[in-house]
């Protein structure tokens, strides 16, 4: 490995299927996605996919110190707590995870970005506004840059979707990008190409 390659930062993206690119060519999630941009625009940075397929935030707290130690990331993209929600689990227990996370993170040094995620309606009005309420609230307590929703513009639109009416199909990875991108860039360390 090269004195450039180890010393460029790395950025960590922590999530569940939406991110790991569940049923697409890897390179086309927009984890792959967002990968390309960054070596367009000129930022230095190497990502870490440790998104797992089924990941829950009590899953995501277990592995995160491991993945802190071994990886070292500058930032977290932080995108954990559908699962949980679609196991109908307690909003208190996801944020308690969530929380968790965040402040392994920042004992690691790492700034995190807060991903945003809503549920279906069918899971009742009270739990899922309880459930979408858990990420400003962890973005104010622990002032963080908050992704407000990671599907917004697709998430009520089957089109957008596979078969399970769960994962976002290859056209709707662009559209997430969008969502994250300018939330992350300010994160960033200044080199990148303007207006990209």
């Amino acid at each position: 490995m090269s004195a450039s390659a180890a010393a460029a930062p790395t950025l960590l993206i922590f999530g569940d299927s939406l991110s790991s690119g569940y049923g697409l060519a890897l390179e086309k999630s927009w984890v792959g996605l967002l990968r390309e941009r960054l070596q367009r625009s000129g930022y230095p940075h190497e990502v870490v996919n440790a998104s797992l397929t089924g990941e829950t935030t009590l899953g995501g707290k277990s592995r995160i110190d491991n993945l802190l130690r071994r990886h070292r990331p500058q930032i977290v993209i932080l995108e954990l707590g559908g699962n949980d929600g679609l196991r109908g689990l307690p909003p208190e227990t996801t944020q308690q995870n969530l929380e968790a996370i965040i402040k392994a993170c920042r004992r690691a040094g790492a700034r995190v970005l807060l991903v945003g995620m809503q549920l279906p309606p069918n899971y009742g009005t009270a739990y899922t506004e309880k459930f979408r309420e858990i990420f400003p609230r962890l973005a104010k307590r622990y002032r963080l840059p908050l992704v407000p929703f990671l599907l917004e513009g697709i998430g009520h639109d089957l089109q957008w979707f596979q078969p399970d009416g769960i994962h976002p199909v290859l056209e709707a990875q662009p559209r997430i990008l969008e969502n994250v991108w300018p939330h992350l860039r300010p994160l960033l360390a200044p080199g990148g190409k303007k207006g990209s």
